[in-house]
């Protein structure tokens, strides 16, 4: 199979959505109605900063999702390409539309002159993290959450 990456288009909502939808299962997070909508009013508005894109099979079906978004690093004096979300359908899983999304945000930021593409997985994604293993460097940092 051939996998291509492309933005998703306004039109695409439900489309967007199934494969949002599947995400949100993946990591026992229910996307209810009213965040869906949020979601995608934020993908539809350009003042955001928040892009999705489509990995697609050979036939145009989006089978894979990413989300990012652009974000400054003051210390490097640069900018990067943050990847909020990457997910690919359970069928689809294993033939490179997870490395396709990856290749494709890396070639996005190289356009852009941005310094990194950079992301967080869950540590127990352990397929996940052995294609990220493969593409990527892990980093030495931890996150952390400070809920207001």
């Amino acid at each position: 199979m051939t996998v291509a990456v492309r933005r998703v288009e306004d039109n695409e909502f439900f489309t967007w959505l199934d494969l949002y939808t599947g995400y949100g299962e993946f990591y026992e997070s229910p996307v209810t109605d009213e965040k869906a909508l949020l979601v995608w009013s934020w993908l539809t508005d350009p003042s955001t900063g928040l892009e999705a894109y489509f990995a697609v099979d050979d036939e145009g079906t989006p089978i894979g999702l990413a989300h990012v978004r652009e974000f400054v690093r003051p210390l490097d004096g640069s900018k990067g390409l943050y990847l909020d979300d990457l997910f690919v359908s359970a069928d689809s899983r294993g033939a490179g539309a997870g490395t396709a999304l990856l290749e494709a945000m890396r070639d996005h930021a190289k356009e852009r002159g941005l310094s990194v593409v950079r992301w967080i997985t869950a540590k127990d994604n352990e397929t996940a993290r052995r294609l990220y293993d493969r593409v990527a460097e892990k980093t030495k940092w931890v996150t952390y959450d400070l809920v207001p």
